[in-house]
């Protein structure tokens, strides 16, 4: 080496943290590490020098042999004092540059070979420039920076060597623990000049700039400070005046954030905006907009729990109590909350009851939540055709608010309630947006643990919400929403379902709610199956509700008139039109014979099953099929295809080949002002086709349903429960089903099944060889004169039905 000589000696070592001693530095050091204090006792007892070295990583407390640099500076310990807290403050003074040959083994401290650095004397116009720059540097930044005192200055006045001027320079200097060891590790004086000379320039514009910086701020905060000093006051006489209230607005609201307990993130967001608060005019309107953001953070539940146990028995009996029938879904219900007590855990498929209206979609929820034990939040989606109705409004808005489903939250006040979505098919869109499209991550267990609504902007945990939605039917539920929904089917009471409901729970309701004692009125039984079956078109039981208050009412009046609040009063057959007028509904019955030409069928509507009339006649004509009814496209092809298949097969039913060329055919399903469509009515088509053609008749006791191809095979139907009520109704003992339907069977009502004779069939010649009255023995398909029907059309007993 060029610059500088080495000898090596043995010394203490002892590590320093976050400071870096210089040759030529005196500097004083508490030391509390017991392995220092031994180094410093050794270093005094020997009177020897130590090695002072910073360690690499200032957190660690006992640091190893390669976690202390290797460059350090050999110095002599000036004084020791101990403290009374046990610790050892140092008077050290800096000699010479020195670096870590190896360490030798010691248990109580550091000791290691130490490779001292003798510097050549350094000069030359370089060195001298670079000490004068240095020179004028420190004045310049002495004058912006304070820290350093005139007596340094002085005393680097006074200094003339080189290498001791820079060591003392940056010793005084507010560098980096990092950036003072990098110099110490530079051996050259020249190379330490100018790393000195660049650091004091950029720490002058660093000052410079922070001044500048304090000077631009200065003035802009003159009149916010004025603002805020002028706040103060009105809020310190504000104080004043409220102080017979019991306290001043704000500082209730800065106590309620305190009590409550949020999630970190949120917890910042409201300090923040507590400090925006507490900065503005509080009449301002701003100060409206954000306290009142504010509120409905702290009125949300975070982790407010309501406990939740789930006992399935308990739950059985609490559904069993609330509801009469509705075996299968009840059924499913348990199975779920059984899956629930299991896995302790919310996380699953949502549950969406669909049913026809009053049938007890809401009530079910109801008895859910409360064989549960969680809140219960109703929220009605009807109408919603706005996606900020579900998601709210950002707080840039006049007015915002949150959505519905975080103001729900906040009357639920419990971060597990059960949350009933009612009416969800009933949502519509229009320019504002898909509300149900909003609902997409409402209802998604992988994404409603981060709901995030526009009026809070940050996301809000609804993963532990039960969510159970409602609807009248699936075809108005977008697809993407139905994927994430179980559908549980709710099919409508029957005719019994209703009269248990009636005499277990809406007539002692009725009773009491119109001020009647138990007995006071005795509803029998006949009675009230008339009004389910003429004054009430329903699944649900709704308006048998109403029917039943209506007549209370009656009674009351009469009561009341003629002062005999003693009497009882006793419902019968013939007295319900006394009380509810002439009969509103009809449904169908069977018919008293048999008759050509007309044919029963089953059909779904939305207030459940009923029967369905369709009546065949022949006209002389050229083959025009006529189809009336105000029927539907579907329903008027299932027509066509019944007629193409009894063309079809003309031959094996004994009639001629052209014979549809003569006569018109005329298909009518009578009640003509109500819509009928589906493709369910087509066997019953075909059969009261061949009925008139054969001029055979129809058994009056069979109804039937299916849809019919063109070579007569039958196909599968929808609402088979609800058609077999029909029939059942109707006083029909025989119904005819397509094969395929064979496992909805399985979901029928056991006392429905029992009561029927039920047939399933696969082809259309089954049903008709069931369903003609024919003599005994007699095949539909024999051979038979082939004589023509035309002419014979004039004989009308013969060729039309006798209706």
């Amino acid at each position: 080496m060029d610059l500088y000589n080495t000898k090596t000696n043995l010394y203490p070592v002892m590590p320093l943290r976050d400071i870096v001693i210089f040759p030529h530095m005196v500097a004083p050091l508490v030391v509390g590490r017991q392995k220092s204090i031994k180094a410093l006792e050794n270093a005094m007892a020997n009177k020897t020098e130590i090695f002072l070295a910073t360690q690499m990583d200032a957190s660690v407390d006992e640091p190893l042999q390669d976690g202390i640099h290797t460059v350090g500076t050999t110095a002599v310990v000036m004084q020791l004092l101990r403290l009374p807290d046990g610790t050892i403050k140092a008077l050290v003074d800096g000699k010479k540059r020195g670096k870590i040959v190896s360490f030798l083994p010691n248990d109580n401290f550091f000791m290691a070979e130490i490779e001292e650095v003798i510097e050549k004397e350094t000069s030359g116009p370089e060195v001298v420039a670079f000490v004068r720059q240095i020179r004028v540097a420190l004045d310049d930044y002495a004058k912006i920076n304070k820290k350093i005192p005139k007596e340094v200055l002085k005393s680097l006045a006074s200094i003339d060597d080189p290498s001791r001027f820079v060591d003392v320079a940056i010793s005084h200097l507010s560098l980096k623990t990092e950036e003072k060891q990098r110099v110490l590790e530079t051996f050259s004086v020249l190379d330490r000049l100018s790393a000195a000379f660049e650091f004091i320039k950029r720490e002058i514009e660093i000052s410079n700039l922070e001044e500048s910086i304090k000077s631009r701020v200065k003035t802009k905060m003159e009149k916010t400070q004025k603002e805020y000093y002028l706040s103060e006051q009105m809020r310190a006489i504000q104080k004043e005046m409220n102080d017979q209230g019991g306290g001043d607005d704000l500082s209730e609201l800065e106590q309620a954030i305190k009590n409550k307990k949020l999630p970190e993130t949120v917890q910042e967001k409201v300090d923040k905006e507590f400090k925006k608060l507490k900065m503005m005019q509080p009449m301002s309107a701003e100060a409206t907009v954000v306290r009142n953001y504010i509120d409905t953070i702290l009125s949300l539940p975070w982790y407010e729990k309501s406990e939740v146990k789930i006992d399935i028995n308990e739950a059985e009996t609490i559904l069993e109590e609330d509801h009469f029938g509705l075996q299968i879904p009840k059924e499913r219900i348990l199975e779920y909350l059984a899956v629930q007590a299991q896995v302790k855990k919310i996380k699953g498929p949502i549950l969406c009851l669909v049913g026809p209206p009053g049938v007890g979609k809401t009530s079910l929820s109801k008895s859910i939540a409360r064989s549960m034990g969680r809140e219960f939040v109703r929220l009605s989606l009807g109408g919603v055709r706005d996606e900020a109705e579900i998601r709210g409004h950002r707080r840039t808005y006049i007015g915002a608010l949150p959505g519905k489903i975080i103001q729900s939250m906040q009357r639920a006040k419990v971060v597990n309630p059960l949350f009933c979505l009612d009416e969800v098919d009933k949502m519509s869109m229009d320019f504002r947006g898909d509300p149900s499209a909003a609902l997409l991550e409402v209802l998604d267990p992988e994404q409603n643990f981060a709901f995030n609504d526009h009026y809070l902007d940050m996301d809000y945990d609804l993963s532990e919400v039960f969510f159970i939605t409602t609807a009248n039917n699936l075809h108005s539920i977008p697809l993407p929403l139905q994927d994430r929904m179980e559908v549980i089917k709710l099919e409508g009471y029957t005719e019994e379902d209703k009269l248990q409901i009636a005499n277990g729970f809406l007539a002692p309701k009725q009773l009491e709610s119109n001020g009647f004692q138990e007995g006071d009125i005795i509803f029998n039984e006949k009675a009230i199956l008339e009004i389910v079956r003429r004054y009430t078109k329903e699944a649900g039981v709704r308006n048998l509700e109403r029917n039943l208050a209506s007549i209370c009412r009656k009674v009351a009046r009469d009561r009341q008139k003629k002062g005999t609040e003693d009497k009882k009063y006793r419902i019968t057959l013939k007295s319900i039109s006394k009380h509810l007028g002439a009969p509103k509904y009809r449904f169908g019955l069977a018919e008293d014979k048999d008759q050509i030409g007309l044919s029963t069928g089953l059909a779904w509507t939305e207030v459940g099953g009923e029967m369905l009339q369709i009546e065949t006649t022949l006209m002389p004509g050229k083959g025009k099929l006529t189809i009336t009814g105000k029927l539907g496209d579907v329903m008027q092809e299932s027509a066509q295809a019944a007629l193409s298949y009894v063309r079809s097969r003309a031959m094996r039913l004994g009639l001629l080949p052209d014979f549809y060329q003569k006569v018109d055919i005329h298909v009518h399903v009578p009640e003509g002002a109500i819509p009928k469509d589906g493709p369910s009515a087509g066997i019953t088509m075909a059969t009261s086709m061949v009925s008139a053609l054969l001029r055979v008749p129809v058994r009056r006791e069979i109804a039937m349903t299916g849809e019919i191809t063109l070579r007569g095979r039958i196909l599968p139907i929808g609402g088979l429960t609800e058609k077999l009520l029909a029939a059942r109704r109707g006083n029909i003992t025989h119904v005819l089903v397509p094969s395929q339907n064979e496992r909805d069977l399985k979901e029928v009502p056991i006392k429905i099944r029992n009561s029927l004779c039920i047939e399933l069939v696969d082809h259309m010649d089954e049903v008709l060889q069931k369903a003609l009255a024919l003599k005994e023995g007699t095949q539909v398909f024999a051979d038979v004169p082939m004589e023509s029907i035309c002419a014979d059309i004039s004989d009308s007993s013969r060729n039309f039905p006798a209706h």
